[in-house]
């Protein structure tokens, strides 16, 4: 038994209702559970329900055992002082509240049919990656679409909320935050985090003020994520210049005690044209290529529009060398279709949808989800699955919504939060 489990009994009211008493003997009658709620305090809120001759209007509590309201010392919690049911599978201890009286308790451990229990455990207890990969076939396609809807929701919300997290630090600076946000996702997901580092220690109102001198922003990015110290730049004019040039940057912006060392990157098991070299040079390119980035993001109208946005090539002399010093034998590409579409759904869709939550302007989130849906969909490991399984992924608006219900909901076994899970658990009737 779990208080998942519970509460999904009590939100859709599996259970038999057939003369419903309160420990003490009151007879209970529910208009309505109540809403879920996912913040702190009671279960579920705004519940109407009749006990004995009156009727109330508040909050349910929820536990497997009574005694876990005292467990949890919600008798001392004022958040709890309005709560006028405690629910509960096994009512092994009287709840009071703190004024002393008793709380109406009713226990549900004799009104649940055992096969709806039986199926419960054996979707909960299913060690697969999927655990209803099995019975998927028999959930219709409107119950499928609407899972992914709730899914793709709760990335975007997720998404924006990594978005607001940086605005915090950055003191609600949307210009630093989207260079930050657009750093990290230039190192993709092997060197998101030494990215991301560099960024937040080379203030991008450093990088403006030589927004029109492509040797001086190299400079500064190489510099500072400390690939300008290898010994191989020595007898190479360019890395030489571009260290003369960082090491009077940084002295003039009290940049080097915030220097990244060269081992924080990581290139094993990267195809040269993925090295954080390159990816460098890449978003230096962007950066002398998109003076006000931030405004450009939000006023672009469609995925044509945004692409363009993202198409810079990288200087000569990273045309040539995949790192310091070493010449490449062919011409090393700018950055393809496919890194700028992983830019677009990573980057400019949680700007726009953090944008539209903050400014409360449903347009910017409408307009997110409308590029989701031009953009082609992500090929990875988890998006195959659900191929495999027959779920269909077409367009960005499909593959990141497949990721999140596998991520967030499959992999931690939120089957009773997933509408296709909660189908399968629905009483045959």
């Amino acid at each position: 038994m779990s208080e998942s489990f519970l509460h999904y009994l009590w939100q859709f009211q599996y259970f038999n209702k057939h003369t419903l008493t309160t420990s003490d003997g009151e007879p209970v009658y529910i208009f309505h559970p109540g809403y879920k709620n996912t913040h702190a305090g009671p279960d579920f809120e705004q519940a109407r329900i009749r006990i004995g001759d009156i009727d109330w209007v508040g909050s349910v509590e929820i536990h497997i055992d009574a005694s876990g309201w005292i467990d949890h010392r919600h008798e001392q919690d004022a958040a709890y002082n309005n709560v006028i049911l405690h629910v509960v599978w096994s009512n092994n201890k009287p709840a009071m509240r703190n004024d002393g009286t008793l709380l109406p308790t009713l226990e549900l451990k004799n009104r649940v049919d055992q096969e709806l229990i039986f199926r419960y455990k054996k979707l909960a207890g299913n060690p697969e990656e999927i655990p209803c990969a099995s019975s998927l076939p028999a959930v219709s396609g409107i119950v499928i679409l609407s899972m992914m809807d709730k899914a793709l929701a709760e990335r975007l919300q997720r998404k924006a909320s990594v978005v607001f997290d940086l605005l915090k630090q950055n003191q609600q600076h949307w210009e630093e935050t989207c260079y930050q946000m657009l750093a990290k996702n230039f190192g993709f997901k092997i060197n998101a985090d030494p990215f991301l580092q560099l960024a937040q220690n080379l203030p991008y109102k450093v990088l403006l003020k030589h927004a029109d001198a492509a040797v001086s922003i190299e400079a500064l990015l190489f510099g500072q994520a400390g690939f300008l110290d290898d010994d191989k730049i020595h007898g190479d004019d360019y890395l030489s210049m571009l260290k003369r040039e960082y090491i009077f940057l940084s002295h003039k912006f009290s940049l080097h005690e915030r220097k990244l060392s060269k081992a924080q990157w990581r290139f094993l098991r990267l195809r040269p044209a993925n090295f954080p070299t390159i990816r460098l040079a890449q978003f230096a390119a962007l950066l002398l290529h998109q003076k006000n980035i931030v405004s450009k993001i939000l006023e672009a109208e469609t995925y044509p529009e945004l692409k363009q946005l993202f198409v810079a090539q990288q200087s000569p002399y990273w045309r040539q060398h995949y790192q310091p010093g070493k010449l490449s034998r062919e011409e090393i590409p700018w950055l393809g279709e496919m890194s700028i579409d992983n830019i677009i759904v990573n980057t400019v869709v949680p700007l726009l949808a953090a944008y539209g939550k903050l400014k409360d302007d449903q347009a910017y989130i409408d307009r997110a989800i409308t590029i989701l849906q031009a953009v082609p969909s992500e090929s990875n490991s988890i998006v195959s699955r659900w191929q495999a399984l027959g779920i269909k992924t077409l367009t960005a608006f499909d593959s990141q919504a497949a990721i999140e219900l596998f991520t967030c909901f499959c992999s931690k076994h939120r089957c009773l939060d997933c509408n296709i899970g909660a189908s399968l658990l629905k009483p045959v009737t």
